[in-house]
């Protein structure tokens, strides 16, 4: 065999993979027609994300970290109210507990883990390179390149994106759905500090979320992801700058002062979509290629790092006891590790958009009413902040900053 893993998509979660198992001895093969040039490129795109603390522990121990050190903005404090009426829960750890998150711009993110990739010994990066045809069978699995290459390997893993071609033609059901909105990214400036704070302001319309960022030399700025109704999203990045950043700072109320300099402006249609199975025959989904969920409590990224994580221990240990790679009763350990967490998460944030989207007075009081509750009873606190570092269920050894 080439490789023990051929990789086929290389973002943030493909390659996090490919150094992930590379840490630990085991070689990949991470096929990705994306140009370097194009992905890489200097300038922010308006786009960042919110790596939770255990993702973090992960990116530190295999090596991203350090090539990220100084470069986020550490999520100290996460505030979630029904629009701006009084009343917030209030997610603040201890002082001595760390971080929920850090955010980080996607450009620096992939960056990092571009180079960590390409520096590792047992990662081939090919970048602008396709798989022509792939063949899984019980002797392995062939992939014929654009390059015109052929490579082998026990096992492949599929982690390219949410309309993985891999995963369709190896017949593999996805239940989705949409959501009938959009997501409005981008960043600008304000006036005062946000002090660490990442808010989540809910509306009928669709939650806004405002998301800390390094001060640069302009001053304070933050990241937003706004859903708004699908037939508002062009509408939204027609607007000028300053009647976009008129509307975003009615829908902040001020709390920040007066916002300037907004950043490249993106849409896309937010919706929920889930593979009934995360393996097949010498085949393994990772990130998107497995679940999308809402954006709403920022965890999209956070779930293919715990994929990442659950998937590099149960293929090293295999590896170590002489185990085939791509043996489904191996791969069955990586599906029950994984299907249920991705289950919980994608019901919780469906359910909780669900429930801050219906109008009406009635409503609101009762979801003010919620949040009044949960900010009293600490033990139900503390497990909305643990599912936001990601630190719930049986956490594989790389979220808790150990290697395998």
């Amino acid at each position: 065999m080439d490789s023990d893993v051929i990789i086929l998509g290389g973002g943030l979660v493909g390659a996090t993979l490919g150094v992930g198992l590379a840490a630990h001895g085991l070689s990949s093969i991470i096929i990705d027609p994306a140009d370097p040039a194009v992905i890489l490129a200097p300038g922010f795109d308006g786009r960042a994300s919110a790596v939770a603390s255990a993702s973090w522990r992960m990116l530190d121990a295999i090596g991203i970290g350090a090539k990220l050190a100084e470069q986020g903005c550490e999520i100290r404090h996460i505030r979630v109210s029904d629009g701006l009426e009084p009343g917030a829960l209030d997610f603040i750890p201890d002082a001595d507990d760390g971080a929920l998150g850090t955010m980080f711009e996607n450009k620096l993110l992939r960056r990092a883990i571009h180079e960590a990739a390409k520096e590792a010994e047992l990662v081939d990066l090919r970048m602008q390179t396709r798989a022509v045809s792939v063949e899984r069978g019980p002797a392995g699995v062939t992939a014929q390149l654009s390059d015109g290459t052929t490579v082998r390997a026990p096992l492949l893993v599929a982690a390219e994106g949410r309309q993985s071609p891999t995963r369709d033609a190896a017949g593999i059901k996805v239940a989705r759905w949409s959501y009938d909105h959009k997501a409005i990214i981008s960043a600008f400036h304000h006036e005062v500090a946000h002090e660490n704070i990442a808010f989540e302001i809910f509306y009928p319309s669709g939650p806004f979320a405002l998301l800390p960022l390094p001060d640069d030399e302009v001053g304070h700025r933050s990241a937003i992801v706004w859903s708004v109704p699908g037939r508002d999203g062009d509408a939204m990045l027609k607007l000028s700058d300053r009647a976009f950043l008129a509307e975003a700072e009615k829908s902040m109320g001020g709390f920040l002062g007066t916002l300037s300099h907004a950043g490249p402006r993106s849409a896309y249609p937010l919706g929920f979509h889930r593979a009934a199975t995360m393996t097949g025959e010498r085949l393994v989904l990772v990130g998107d290629s497995a679940h999308g969920i809402h954006p709403i409590a920022g965890q999209g990224v956070n779930l293919g790092y715990r994929d990442v994580a659950a998937l590099v221990e149960v293929l090293v240990e295999g590896k170590r006891t002489g185990m085939d790679l791509g043996d489904a009763a191996l791969l069955q350990r990586y599906q029950q590790w994984r299907g249920l967490d991705t289950l919980m998460v994608s019901v919780a944030t469906d359910s909780f958009n669900r429930i801050f989207g219906i109008p009406g007075k009635t409503a609101s009081a009762i979801r003010r009413l919620g949040i009044t509750a949960i900010n009293h009873i600490p033990p139900l606190k503390d497990r909305f902040m643990a599912e936001a570092r990601g630190e719930t269920g049986q956490l594989p050894r790389l979220l808790q900053g150990v290697m395998v």
